[in-house]
C-alpha cells in the first residue's frame, strides 16, 4: 500500500499500511526533522513505513493529514482532492501541540 502523509506545507509519500492516529503523529516527528549526521535515514526505515521517492497518484489507496496551522501546499490540496473525488478517504488530525484553524 501507498499513501500520502501530509502535515502542514510538508508531505510525504509512504510506502505501507494506514497508520494510526498516533503512529502518523509519531512518523512526522521522527521524518520531519532530520538533521545531517544523526544516522536517521527517512528512507530506509526498518519499521512497518517508509518514504517513498517516487510513485504513482493513481497508486496512493491513503491520505492522512495532521493539521499545523497551516494550508497544504497548492499541489498537494490538488493531489487530496483527487484522492477524494476517487473515494479515497482523507483522514484529518489535529496536531500534536500545534496551533491555528488547520486544513479544513
Amino acid at each position: 500500500m501507498v499513501g500520502v502523509l501530509v502535515h502542514g506545507n510538508n508531505h510525504f509519500m509512504v510506502r505501507g499500511p494506514l497508520p494510526s492516529p498516533d503512529a502518523a503523529r509519531a512518523l512526522l516527528r521522527r521524518w520531519s526533522v532530520i538533521e545531517i549526521g544523526s544516522g536517521i535515514d527517512a528512507t530506509r526505515e526498518s519499521g512497518k513505513w517508509r518514504v517513498s521517492t517516487r510513485e504513482f497518484r493513481e497508486d496512493l489507496t491513503w491520505a492522512v493529514v495532521v493539521s499545523d496551522g497551516a494550508a497544504p501546499q497548492p499541489a498537494i490540496a490538488k493531489l487530496l482532492e483527487e484522492l477524494s473525488s476517487r473515494g479515497v478517504k482523507i483522514h484529518r488530525l489535529p496536531g500534536e501541540g500545534w496551533t491555528g484553524a488547520g486544513f479544513p
